[in-house]
């Protein structure tokens, strides 16, 4: 049944996917918007279902209850693209939401891989690195867009071209704010995730869980995250600059993702 709930969600989700292409294309404010809207929501709601059910039937929260770590990033995504949707009135990160939330479901409804559960993946320690984790990349990722959007817009202003995406872009203030917002939210469950997970590396593996893939490229992705953070704080970037940074430190964020399909000691590698 979790699957059947997933695949609903995936199917409505569509329609936002559809709908996103529309608006990027069209550059036009959709009278079917609260229709598409209405469909994701039940969407989402599907796919709460979906999470909970794995939950109820093995009677316990784990790695394994969740199904697979990409449905909860999924379904994360989506909460937060909802919070977007209602701070501040724009569906343009549908462009970049509902790729990323298609592609996780359905590889988590339809991947052949089963999760990888070691001894030391059933700890409390572990569901809470992952929640947070996982919360942390979902907000890191709003970074990222806001970012991409902040550079398409002020592309579109200073040559004079409002077609498209950019029709419908809020003002760059209010891209920047979103992106500001998102890391300041993202970086501190990235950081309390890293710390929960180097505690049980620490204790199943000892000081050789260093020279995993995974570690190296998470520490260097909040090492990167630290000075973005810090530039934006401190020293008062803003802009460009902020958002060249905010990429490059998602691309390092989503290189110690995909790690976790290579690494020897993490319970996602097969």
């Amino acid at each position: 049944m979790p699957q059947l709930w997933l695949t609903i969600a995936i199917l409505l989700y569509g329609i936002g996917l559809a709908y996103s292409i529309l608006l990027t294309f069209s550059g036009r404010r959709e009278k079917l918007e609260p229709f598409v809207i209405a469909m994701v929501r039940i969407g989402a709601l599907f796919h709460f279902v979906s999470l909970a059910e794995s939950v109820w039937t093995t009677g316990r929260l784990s790695l394994l209850a969740l199904q697979r770590t990409e449905s909860l990033l999924a379904f994360l995504l989506m909460v937060l693209f909802f919070f977007t949707f209602w701070r501040y009135r724009t569906f343009s990160h549908g462009i970049f939401v509902f790729p990323l939330v298609l592609a996780l479901t359905l590889f988590t409804a339809y991947g052949i891989r089963p999760a990888d559960l070691s001894a030391p993946a059933r700890s409390g320690w572990t569901v809470t690195h992952v929640v947070l984790i996982v919360a942390g990349y979902a907000a890191l990722f709003f970074t990222f867009t806001a970012s991409i959007l902040y550079l398409v817009q002020e592309r579109s202003l200073k040559t004079h071209t409002f077609s498209g995406l950019a029709a419908r872009l809020p003002a760059l203030q209010t891209i920047d704010e979103l992106g500001f917002r998102s890391l300041l939210i993202g970086f501190p469950f990235m950081t309390l995730g890293l710390v929960a997970g180097s505690v049980i590396a620490e204790a199943a593996y000892g000081p050789g869980y260093l020279r995993d893939p995974k570690i190296v490229l998470s520490l260097v992705m909040w090492a990167v995250y630290l000075v973005l953070l810090f530039t934006r704080w401190a020293a008062g970037w803003r802009g460009r600059r902020a958002a060249v940074l905010a990429t490059a430190a998602f691309v390092t964020a989503s290189l110690a993702w995909a790690a976790n399909y290579v690494g020897s000691m993490h319970g996602m590698a097969p």
